[in-house]
């Protein structure tokens, strides 16, 4: 593998020079290693979203989006200029998955035409965030552990779509040029890929809806514990002596 020259004085991922997709194309086919530095830094959440969508396994997807690199870095001298980097790079990662997984023990690998483009082309309407609470940053963290198993548990061909299109915003147009598919293909499978997830959604919050406000355990005991205390502490204001100052009351025994 060529190695990137070292610079003496590498320029940051942002800098003016690079921020063209023409310059920045053109320093990594000169070799320069803070071009490929500011190419990683550019796309490395995009790239890692696709891989991991493809491989569900953050270890598997992190090591797809190196090789993805390597491989760009070998190629770069015979990228087009009419192509999109970015799709370039997409392409590049979701080969490298896919080499990944089928090297995986009994892995079965599903064709991304495995299934005809639709006709729904319904559009979604995006749901409004929900309120938080300013400090519930563990709520949050849960309800995101939640949607990502979702997400996992989504077909492949699905899913992958669904990284793109709702999670990295990428457009129709740019979906199918990353994953060589018909735009019609790309739209269906959105749209399946949302009803299926909104329906799993549904059937957790159907489950959690049972066990909001929940009384047991802790609560109830405070409940109790304060009622008791109250009679304790203001005893015969209902004309009987208090539970806890008359355990014998209520067995009847007198003299």
């Amino acid at each position: 593998m060529t190695t990137p020259e070292t610079l003496s004085s590498p320029l940051p991922a942002d800098a003016p020079d690079l921020a063209s997709e023409a310059s920045l194309v053109a320093r990594l086919q000169a070799r320069d290693a803070a071009a490929l530095e500011a190419l990683m830094r550019r796309y490395n959440q995009r790239l890692f979203r696709v891989a991991r969508a493809i491989l569900k396994s953050d270890d598997d997807a992190e090591d797809a989006v190196q090789e993805a690199y390597l491989s760009a870095w070998r190629g770069i001298g015979s990228f087009r200029a009419d192509a999109r980097l970015a799709t370039w790079l997409t392409r590049i990662v979701i080969n490298a998955s896919y080499a990944r997984l089928r090297s995986r023990p009994s892995a079965t690998v599903v064709s991304l035409d495995d299934i005809p483009a639709g006709t729904l082309d319904a559009q979604e309407s995006p749901m409004s965030p929900p309120a938080e609470a300013p400090d519930d940053a563990a709520m949050r963290a849960q309800l995101r552990g939640l949607l990502e198993r979702r997400i996992d548990a989504l077909p492949e061909q699905f899913r992958t779509v669904f990284i793109l299109r709702d999670i990295e915003e990428l457009s129709v147009e740019e979906t199918a040029a990353c994953l060589a598919i018909p735009d019609a293909t790309v739209r269906s499978r959105a749209f399946r890929a949302r009803a299926l997830l909104r329906e799993s959604l549904a059937r957790d919050l159907d489950t959690l809806t049972h066990d909001a406000f929940s009384f047991a355990g802790a609560r109830c005991d405070r409940i109790v514990a304060g009622v008791l205390a109250r009679l304790a502490a203001s005893p015969g204001d209902d004309g009987s002596s208090s539970p806890s100052s008359s355990p014998s009351g209520s067995r009847g025994a007198h003299p």
